[in-house]
């Protein structure tokens, strides 16, 4: 499957076959994970892999609303990624920050899971971006040390069932020449 087609067919699963993940598979999406852009190459993303089903059922129980749609696939997940970065690194220079955005470490957590959600999909394993959840719990139980953010969790494994499809706004609607709002070429 060609790039293109890898993204226009992803979609969020958020229920999974009990199917381990071979130890390749997932060393292949983490892979793709570390080798993402990110702000003067500092590599700020960390990823804690959860394959206890205690430790997933405690981050559910403990950090997600049950009402939350990704709740029963962070238990039901052979893997849960939880994603993390570095504070004060990314979008700094000599310890300075250089962007009227603050610290850069959310971008390049995004550029990290784009990158791995990706290479799953291609395995034919199935994700879900979990952005809604209380991550200083998370922090708590994968045991987070000071200065490093839980960023979000990656439910993986093989998707029992599809995902849906949600309609796209045409590029029409989402892109300007020149300046906001100008939709002539």
């Amino acid at each position: 499957m060609d790039l293109m087609e890898l993204i226009r067919t992803r979609r969020s699963i958020r229920k999974f076959k009990s199917t381990p993940v071979s130890d390749k598979d997932l060393e292949t999406v983490l892979e793709a994970a570390r080798w993402a852009p990110s702000w003067t190459n500092t590599q700020c993303t960390r990823y804690i892999v959860i394959k206890d089903a205690d430790t997933k059922a405690r981050i559910a129980d403990q950090a997600v609303e049950s009402a939350n749609p990704a709740y029963n696939a962070i238990k039901q997940a052979p893997v849960l990624l939880v994603l993390c970065s570095l504070l004060g690194r990314s979008g700094h220079i000599k310890g300075e920050i250089k962007t009227d955005k603050g610290d850069w470490f959310m971008f390049d957590a995004a550029l990290a899971a784009e990158n791995l959600v990706l290479v799953a999909h291609s395995l034919g394993l199935g994700t879900v971006h979990v952005g809604l959840f209380d991550a200083p719990a998370v922090s708590r139980i994968v045991e987070n040390p000071e200065g490093t953010a839980v960023v979000e969790l990656i439910p993986l494994g093989y998707p029992d069932g599809e995902g849906i499809t949600p309609r796209r706004k045409e590029l029409s609607e989402i892109v300007f020449y020149e300046r906001y709002g100008k939709t002539e070429k």
